[in-house]
């Protein structure tokens, strides 16, 4: 049975689910154990105390460069993007009320993609590449609002919604797939690495960037995080409670866009996060409203960097991308929660 403990002064008062803060100081040292496991593994295998004296610069140069430079800003993009993808597709599902909902549904990843394919096929001669992150988050953006203007009918039907969704994901991955077939073979492999899902390569500036990206949603999250209990309500007790629905639900909606487009312009089309991880929350202890947030992005942030670890650690010399262990996680979790809906 869970306990509850109140806090209370002058200005605050709140009740603590004393079980989910059990679940969260849990996550937080999983969390913790996987990024020193990322940050100790790789070709070249580093010992704890190696770790910790890299990160304190009191090492060897050759740790050094390997943990701060290309370690650690790899493993805090894993972590950042796996979260805002997590809370991305926690805020779909309580406004769609669909336990099938996600970033692609609404034409947010589907839009970044074929945006960011065009970009790297015809655009790079033009621009630096440095570019592709905006690009791709202006494709997110008009891809969901596009899926909103042609849902709308005096209000937004969330089964309105994730019809018109997927059939404008469709359209987006047809012209993904055509621009594939006409670019030159030069930009293709970069193009499909993007498409799958990847954190290689990343570097400190992209790290602080996306940081940048993320702080005020993080803000707005905290705001938002009762209005988010409520839409769990039925829509006659919201309005009866004297919330705007329609509104609350845009502003959620325009959130949870902006989240999964932050994330995906950096790390390229990683599927199924936003799908699973508010799932994996609820399961094992994630309430509602800032607790079931909490939960969710470490459960999302500790899947992507799992994943990066193994593609990066278990087929040396290769090192695969991302998006194919969150796939391999998230496609049969995805196949069990449609036999669970039909059922």
């Amino acid at each position: 049975m869970d306990k509850w403990l109140t806090v209370r002064n002058h200005w605050y008062s709140r009740q603590i689910n004393t079980s989910t803060c059990t679940v969260i100081v849990l996550l937080l040292l999983i969390t913790l154990a996987v990024a020193l496991l990322s940050l100790a593994s790789g070709k070249y295998m580093l010992s704890l105390p190696e770790v910790i004296d890299a990160l304190r610069s009191r090492t060897i140069a050759d740790n050094a460069f390997i943990v701060s430079i290309l370690r650690t800003p790899r493993m805090l993009m894993a972590l950042l993007a796996g979260g805002a993808l997590a809370v991305s597709g926690l805020l779909l599902q309580t406004i769609i009320r669909n336990p099938l909902a996600s970033p692609d549904i609404i034409g947010v990843t589907s839009g970044a993609s074929a945006t960011a394919v065009f970009f790297l096929s015809f655009m790079t001669s033009w621009l630096s590449v440095q570019w592709l992150p905006l690009a791709a988050m202006a494709g997110g953006f008009a891809g969901a609002t596009l899926v909103y203007l042609l849902a709308w009918k005096s209000g937004i039907s969330p089964t309105r919604l994730i019809l018109v969704g997927v059939g404008i994901s469709a359209v987006m991955v047809a012209c993904t797939t055509m621009l594939l077939v006409f670019s030159p073979l030069s930009s293709t492999l970069s193009a499909y690495v993007w498409l799958t899902g990847s954190v290689y390569g990343a570097r400190w500036h992209e790290v602080t960037t996306l940081c940048l990206w993320l702080l005020p949603a993080a803000i707005l999250l905290v705001a938002l995080a009762r209005t988010l209990a409520v839409n769990e309500l039925d829509d006659a007790l919201i309005i009866g409670l004297g919330v705007s629905m329609e509104r609350a639900r845009l502003v959620l909606l325009a959130l949870s866009v902006y989240l999964a487009g932050a994330a995906i312009a950096y790390t390229g089309a990683l599927g199924f996060v936003g799908l699973v991880a508010p799932h994996i929350a609820r399961r094992i202890g994630g309430k509602s409203g800032t607790s079931l947030i909490v939960v969710t992005m470490l459960v999302g942030a500790n899947m992507v960097m799992i994943a990066d670890l193994i593609g990066r650690t278990q087929f040396l010399p290769l090192d695969l991308p991302a998006g194919i262990f969150v796939s391999a996680i998230g496609a049969p979790f995805f196949i069990y929660l449609l036999l669970r809906s039909r059922s």
